[in-house]
C-alpha cells in the first residue's frame, strides 16, 4: 500500500493537516478542507501554494496534487484563501464562515498595505475589528492597555502620525463605544461593507506591457478588467465589464481579449512570463463565470442557503434580544441590590448612631445621678446646719430672757446690762441673716436636686425609646445569576484559449451606479470626517507615501472606486481599445 502524503493546509482562523493518497485530486483534497470547516459557498475560494520556483500559485482541482510542483516538504504547505471576490458582500455573502473568512483576509491585506488605506478609514475599520473580537466595551473586562498586543494598524499609519500607543487605544476605544449593542457577526460585515470599497480590494494586479512597449498593470476584480498606469494602482484609465467579453486567449506571452462587439479590435498586450497568461486566463475565466451567475436567478442551493441563513439569523436576533432583556433584569437587580446594600448600610450607621447616643445618654444619666447624690448630701448639710442655727438663735433667745431677768433680778447698771443686751442682739441679727441665707441655699440645692431629676428622668424615657425601636430588616438573599500552477515550461508555441458565455444573464450593470458606503451612510459619512479632522492635527505631511499622494489628490477632485468606474467605462468599447493602445 502506498505511503500517504501529510497536508498542512492553513486558512485564516486554523491549521487543518490531511493525510492524502498519491492519487488525490485537487478537489478532493479541496472538498475535504471546505468539509472541515463547514463551507458551502466553495465558489470564492481555493488552495494556495508556493510553487518549486517559489512563485503564489493556486491548486488545480482536476490534476492530482501530487502531479502539480507543490514546493517539497513534509508536510506539503497549502494556504486555504479567497481566491475570487463578491461585488458586494452584503448582498452576496451567505454564511457567517463565509463573512468571517473575507473578513480575517481583507483585514491582514490592509494591515500588510497590499491594499491601501487612508488612515480615517483605517482607524474606523481597527474599531470594527475590536467589536469584532471583543463584543461590546466594557469598562472591566476591557481596562486600559487591552489593544496594546493587538495588531490594529497598518504600520504605514502608526509612522504618519505622532501619537503613542496608549493615544491610539484612547482613539479606537471611543469608536469601539460607538458599537455598542452591535453583534461580533454584524461588525464584520460592517467592516467589509466599508473596506469592499477601497480601490485595491479584490483586485489582482498582473505586469503588461501594450503594443507600444509601455509598463502598465492590468487589474482583475469581480467587475471587469481595468488598464491602470505604472505608478497609479489606485485609479484605473481603462475599463472593461465581463459583459463585454467573449473570448480570451493567449499564446506564449501574448494574451488577446475579443470583444462581443464585432467592430471592435482585439485587446492585445504582452506579460514577461507565459505563467501570468495562465494565471490571468485562470482568474478571467472563474470572475466571468461568477459574473454571469450573479446576473442570473439564484440555484436552488442558493436559495435554501439564503433561507437557512435568514433563519438563523433570525434565531441569532431573537437570542440577542433574549439575552438583553435578561442583561437588563440583571442590571435592575443589581441596582435594586445596590439600593438594599445602601439602605442596609445607612440603617447599619443609624443604629450605630442611636447606640452612641445610647452610651453617652447612660453616661449624662450615671453624671447626674451621681450630681443628684451630691446635692442631695450637700441638701442635708444645709438643713443640719440651718437647724443648729435655730438652736443657737432659741439659745440666744433663752440667754437673753435669762438676762432680762438677771437685770431685774440683779438690778445690774443699766448702762452695763444695755451693752450686753445690745451684743446678744447684735448677735441675734447675725445669726438670724446666717439663717436666711442658709434657708435661700438650701432652697437652691433643693431646686437643683428636683432639675436633675427631671433630666433622669427624660434620659430614662429616650433610653426606653432607643432600646425598643424595632431592628433593621436584615440584608436580601440572592441566589447566584449567570472562526498552478503546475507547470513552469515556457511552452513558446501553446495556444489557450476561454470561450466566454454571455447569454440569458440581465446584464443590468448596476454596479456603475453604485455609491459608497460612506456616501450612503450618513453615520459612517460623519465618523469618518469627524476622524479625519482629528488625524489632521497629529499628521506628518513628511512621511505621506505615493499612495497618499494620489488618494489625496482623488479626494480633492471628487473621485471615488464608483465615480472612476462610470469614467473609465465611457465610449463604445473600440474608443477604449483605441485608448488602451495609445498609453
Amino acid at each position: 500500500m502506498p505511503k500517504p502524503i501529510n497536508v498542512r493546509v492553513t486558512s485564516m482562523d486554523a491549521e487543518l493537516e490531511f493525510a492524502i493518497q498519491s492519487n488525490t485530486t485537487g478537489k478532493q483534497l479541496f472538498d475535504q478542507v471546505v468539509k472541515t470547516i463547514g463551507l458551502r459557498e466553495v465558489w470564492y475560494f481555493g488552495l494556495q501554494y508556493v510553487d518549486s520556483k517559489g512563485y503564489q500559485t493556486w491548486l488545480k482541482l482536476d490534476k492530482k496534487v501530487s502531479s502539480q510542483e507543490v514546493k517539497k516538504e513534509n508536510p506539503l504547505q497549502f494556504k486555504f484563501r479567497a481566491k475570487f471576490f463578491p461585488e458586494d458582500v452584503f448582498e452576496e455573502l451567505i454564511q457567517d464562515v463565509t463573512r468571517r473568512l473575507f473578513f480575517l483576509q481583507v483585514k491582514e491585506s490592509i494591515l500588510s498595505d497590499e491594499v491601501y488605506c487612508p488612515p480615517e478609514t483605517a482607524v474606523l475599520l481597527g474599531s470594527y475589528a475590536v467589536q469584532a473580537k471583543f463584543g461590546d466595551f466594557s469598562m472591566e473586562s476591557n481596562k486600559p492597555g487591552y489593544l496594546t498586543s493587538e495588531r490594529i494598524l497598518p504600520q504605514r499609519v502608526l509612522e504618519q502620525h505622532t501619537l503613542s500607543r496608549e493615544q491610539w487605544e484612547e482613539r479606537i476605544h471611543v469608536w469601539h463605544e460607538e458599537h455598542r449593542g452591535m453583534l461580533k457577526e454584524d461588525a464584520m460585515l460592517e467592516y467589509l461593507k466599508i473596506a469592499q470599497d477601497l480601490e485595491m480590494y479584490g483586485v489582482n494586479y498582473f505586469e503588461i506591457k501594450n503594443k507600444k512597449g509601455t509598463d502598465l498593470w492590468l487589474g482583475e476584480d469581480a467587475l471587469g478588467v481595468n488598464i491602470y498606469e505604472k505608478e497609479d494602482k489606485l485609479t484605473p484609465k481603462i475599463g472593461f465589464p465581463w459583459s463585454e467579453i467573449r473570448n480570451i486567449s493567449f499564446n506564449d506571452k501574448k494574451f488577446i481579449i475579443k470583444p462581443i462587439d464585432k467592430k471592435a479590435p482585439d485587446f492585445v498586450f504582452y506579460s514577461p512570463r507565459l505563467r501570468i497568461n495562465k494565471r490571468v486566463l485562470q482568474l478571467c475565466m472563474g470572475n466571468h463565470e461568477l459574473y454571469m451567475r450573479r446576473r442570473k436567478p439564484d440555484t436552488i442551493e442558493v436559495q435554501q442557503m439564503k433561507a437557512q441563513a435568514r433563519e438563523e439569523k433570525h434565531q441569532r436576533q431573537m437570542e440577542r434580544a433574549q439575552l438583553v432583556n435578561e442583561k437588563k433584569k440583571r442590571e435592575t437587580i443589581e441596582k435594586e441590590k445596590e439600593q438594599m446594600e445602601r439602605e442596609k448600610r445607612e440603617l447599619e450607621m443609624r443604629l450605630q448612631h442611636f447606640q452612641e447616643k445610647t452610651i453617652k445618654a447612660e453616661r449624662d444619666l450615671q453624671e447626674q445621678m451621681r450630681r443628684a447624690i451630691q446635692l442631695e448630701d450637700e441638701r442635708r448639710k444645709a438643713e443640719q446646719e440651718a437647724a443648729r442655727l435655730e438652736a443657737d438663735r432659741q439659745a440666744a433667745l433663752l440667754a437673753k430672757e435669762e438676762l432680762a431677768r438677771q437685770a431685774e433680778d440683779q438690778m445690774k447698771s443699766q448702762e452695763q446690762l444695755a451693752a450686753e443686751l445690745a451684743e446678744y442682739t447684735a448677735k441675734i441679727a447675725l445669726l438670724e441673716e446666717s439663717k436666711k441665707r442658709k434657708e435661700e441655699e438650701a432652697d437652691q440645692w433643693q431646686h437643683r436636686a428636683r432639675e436633675a431629676q427631671e433630666d433622669l428622668v427624660r434620659t430614662r424615657e429616650e433610653l426606653h425609646m432607643v432600646m425598643t425601636a424595632p431592628p433593621p430588616p436584615p440584608p436580601p438573599v440572592y441566589e447566584n445569576m449567570e472562526e498552478n500552477e503546475m507547470e513552469d515550461v515556457e511552452e513558446t508555441n501553446s495556444t489557450y484559449s476561454a470561450e466566454l458565455q454571455y447569454e440569458g444573464i440581465d446584464d443590468h450593470r448596476k454596479e456603475e451606479n453604485r455609491i459608497t458606503e460612506a456616501e450612503k451612510n450618513e453615520r459612517v459619512q460623519k465618523q469618518l470626517m469627524a476622524l479625519s479632522s482629528e488625524l489632521a492635527q497629529a499628521r506628518d505631511d513628511s512621511k505621506k507615501t505615493h499612495n497618499d499622494l494620489i488618494h489625496t489628490e482623488n479626494v480633492r477632485v471628487g473621485r471615488d472606486k464608483y465615480k472612476t468606474l462610470r469614467q473609465i467605462r465611457q465610449g463604445n468599447t473600440k474608443q477604449r481599445i483605441d485608448e488602451f493602445e495609445a498609453l
